[in-house]
């Protein structure tokens, strides 16, 4: 028998129409690099904002300042653009939304479904165009 006790809060927004609406897209300073790692240990868990396990280790998101100072190698520097709107878990659409924009605009998108929000790193160099793209696919929602 289970210990866990159901989430009782709002568990987001699932039409579509109203998610597009309140999109309301941010940008979070700094730059963000993927890396992958074998083990995962405390230091990597205090520095990271993401992790995913997979089959071949662990994939970790950090800060770039983070991975140069602990000399985690990584190919990619990221902007992080948090979709403010608490969405559902079970929406349908968002992100087929999100990334035919972005697809369009020529920008490629890793996205990274939290409990409250969708995150998703664009490559740092087209952060703005990426955030204005978002924006934009508010509006006309």
């Amino acid at each position: 028998m289970s210990t866990h006790s159901p989430i009782t809060s709002s568990q987001g927004e699932t039409t579509l129409s109203v998610i597009l609406r309140d999109l309301e897209p941010i940008i979070h300073e700094g730059s963000y690099v993927f890396c992958t790692m074998p083990v995962f240990d405390t230091t990597i868990a205090q520095l990271s904002i993401g992790t995913f396990r997979e089959e071949e280790g662990w994939t970790v998101i950090l800060p770039q300042h983070a991975a140069d100072e602990h000399g985690f190698p990584y190919t990619t520097l990221f902007a992080w653009i948090t979709l403010t709107i608490h969405s559902s878990l079970e929406a349908v659409g968002l992100t087929s939304a999100f990334s035919q924009v972005l697809t369009r605009a020529n920008i490629s998108c890793n996205v990274v479904a939290g409990y409250y929000h969708d995150h998703i790193f664009v490559p740092y160099d087209m952060r703005l165009t990426a955030l204005a793209t978002l924006k934009a696919l508010s509006r006309c929602d």
